[in-house]
C-alpha cells in the first residue's frame, strides 16, 4: 500500500470515530460499547495494512513483468546493392529495397533473436529466384516484375516469420551498362550490313542469273528500261550480244557478230584510245566488248553509273567461278574503293560507306 494509501486510511477512520462517537452520546449507548468501539476504531487500520500487503504478494512476478511496456520491435530493414545474379554471367543486378517482417508466434520454434536476418534472406531468396532467369538487358523491367512478387507477406525458410519488400530498386554496374548499349549498337549495325549484303547478291544474282544471262533475256530487259523503244533496241542488239558476252565469258553468237558495229573513235576525229588500239592488234575479250557495250548505252568513262554496272557484272561471274575474267574487267574499268579525306572511310559510288568485308 502507497503512503497515499495510508494517509487516507487513518483519515477514514478518525472520521468513522467521531461520527460513532457522536451517534452514542446521542442514542445514549450502555458504557460497555464504549470500550468495544475504540477497540475496533483501532483495530481497522491495522487489519487495512494487513489485508492489503496480502493482496500485493500474491500476484504473479510474471504478470507483474507483462504490466510493464515492452521495447517497441523495429519491423523493417533497408537494403541497398546486393549483387543478385542475372541469366548472363559477369552481369549482376544491383538490388535496393525495405524489407518489412511479421512474427505471428514463434513460441513453437523458440525466440527469434535476429528476425532482420531472416527476413531480409528470405526476401533475397525470392529476388534471386527471379533475377538469375532475366537478361540484364531488361533491368527496369525486371525491376517491375521484383515489385509486384516481393509485395506479398510470404514466410521464410524456418515459419517463423513473414517476410516482404517494398521500395523496389533494381540497377546495373554502370560500365556494365555501357557494355550492353555497345553490344547492342553492334548488333544493329551488323543487321543493317547483312541487309546491305543480301541485297546487293540479290542484285547481283539478278544481272548475271537472269538480265544478262543471254542476249535474249537483256534484250527484254533493255526493252523494259526503255519503255518499249523497239528501234532503239534493235539497233543496240550487237551491244547487248557483247554485254551478255563479256558477263558469261563466251564469244559472240555467230548470228549476231554481223550486228556488231566497229569501235567507236574518240569526239573530234582523233585515233582511237591506247586500249581500243591494243584490242584491234588481239583477239577482243570479255572486257573490251563490254566497253564497247557501255560506251553505246550512254556510260561514257568516269561515269560512275558506268563504274558500278561494271562492277556488278564482275561480282556475278565471280560467282560462276570465272575469276580472271573478273579481275580483268575490275583493273579495266577500276570498281569503286576511293577513299575520302574526311573520315577515311570507302565510299559507295551511290554516296553511302562501303562497310569493310569481315575479317580485314
Amino acid at each position: 500500500m502507497t503512503t497515499g494509501r495510508k494517509t487516507t486510511s487513518v483519515f477514514l477512520t478518525i472520521l468513522c470515530g467521531l461520527v460513532l462517537t457522536i451517534l452514542g452520546l446521542t442514542e445514549q449507548w450502555p458504557l460497555w460499547a464504549w470500550p468495544t468501539l475504540m477497540v475496533v476504531l483501532v483495530a481497522a487500520p491495522a487489519v487495512a495494512f494487513k489485508v492489503a500487503a496480502l493482496r500485493r504478494s500474491s500476484v504473479p512476478v510474471a504478470f507483474e513483468e507483462h504490466l510493464t511496456a515492452p521495447p517497441i520491435e523495429r519491423t523493417e530493414q533497408h537494403v541497398s546493392r546486393v549483387a543478385m545474379p542475372s541469366q548472363w554471367a559477369d552481369y549482376d543486378f544491383l538490388f535496393s529495397a525495405t524489407v518489412r517482417w511479421y512474427a505471428p508466434d514463434a513460441s513453437g520454434h523458440g525466440r527469434v533473436l535476429n528476425p532482420a536476418g531472416l527476413a531480409v534472406e528470405a526476401v533475397l531468396d525470392r529476388a534471386r529466384a527471379i533475377t538469375e532467369q532475366r537478361e540484364p538487358g531488361r533491368v527496369s523491367l525486371v525491376q517491375h516484375e521484383l515489385s509486384g512478387a516481393l509485395s506479398s507477406l510470404l514466410p521464410d525458410s524456418t515459419n517463423q516469420l513473414q517476410a516482404m519488400a517494398e521500395d523496389v530498386r533494381l540497377t546495373l554496374h554502370e560500365h556494365d551498362q555501357e557494355r550492353l548499349d555497345s553490344l547492342a549498337g553492334v548488333r544493329k549495325d551488323q543487321a543493317v550490313w547483312e541487309h546491305q549484303r543480301k541485297y546487293e547478291q540479290s542484285k547481283r544474282t539478278y544481272l548475271g542469273e537472269d538480265v544478262l544471262k543471254d542476249t535474249g533475256s537483256a534484250v527484254v530487259w533493255w526493252l523494259a528500261k526503255n519503255d518499249e523503244q523497239v528501234e532503239r533496241t534493235v539497233e543496240d542488239l550487237g551491244l547487248l550480244a557483247r554485254l551478255t558476252s563479256a558477263v558469261n565469258d563466251t564469244d559472240v553468237p555467230e548470228r549476231l557478230r554481223d550486228l556488231i558495229a566497229e569501235p567507236r573513235e574518240e569526239q573530234g576525229g582523233t585515233e582511237p584510245s591506247d586500249w581500243r588500239a591494243a584490242a584491234f592488234e588481239r583477239a577482243p575479250t570479255a572486257a573490251d566488248h563490254l566497253a564497247e557495250a557501255l560506251n553505246a548505252l550512254g556510260f561514257e568513262d568516269g561515269d560512275t553509273q558506268r563504274r558500278l554496272l561494271a562492277k556488278q557484272i564482275a561480282d556475278a561471274i565471280r560467282d560462276q567461278d570465272q575469276q580472271e575474267t573478273a579481275d580483268d574487267l575490275v583493273r579495266r574499268f577500276d570498281p569503286p574503293a576511293a577513299f575520302t579525306p574526311d573520315n577515311g572511310e570507302p565510299q559507295d559510288i551511290t554516296g553511302g560507306a562501303t562497310r569493310p568485308t569481315p575479317g580485314t
